[in-house]
């Protein structure tokens, strides 16, 4: 069994970018998305309480170009491990075989969700308080 965890090392190193990725990326939404679309819902009152549990979002959204270039690099460098996984060979047993395209799945997929996690948070951050203005 250890050489089926042997084989498979680099496809969860992916898989652990990934997921590191996609908690950059979920700070984009957090420190943009989530207040604009708590005001424009009108629910400013419960921003406001949020906004006084976790002091942080405040930060977040002074640093908000920090937070992006952070996330963006975090993308990069795990397209760049996903791009540079995908030839790798599976391992011939069966078994190891399905966990190495079942990790290259989720590493691709997670990848992608973060990828459209910090478009999203771009647009609400970047783009629309210029087309608001």
């Amino acid at each position: 069994m250890s050489e089926v965890a042997n084989a498979n090392a680099p496809l969860r190193r992916n898989l652990g970018a990934a997921i590191l990725t996609l908690v950059a990326s979920g700070g984009t939404l957090v420190c943009c998305v989530l207040p604009a679309v708590m005001v424009s819902l009108g629910a400013g009152a419960a921003l406001a309480g949020l906004v006084t549990n976790v002091p942080q979002l405040i930060w977040m959204s002074e640093h908000k170009a920090l937070v992006f270039g952070v996330a963006t690099v975090m993308l990069a460098l795990s397209g760049a491990m996903l791009w540079r996984a995908r030839s790798l060979p599976c391992p011939a047993d069966p078994a190891a075989a399905a966990t190495c395209r079942r990790l290259r799945t989720a590493s691709a997929a997670l990848w992608w969700f973060a990828l459209v996690a910090v478009t999203t948070g771009a647009a609400f951050a970047f783009v629309l308080p210029l087309l608001v203005a």
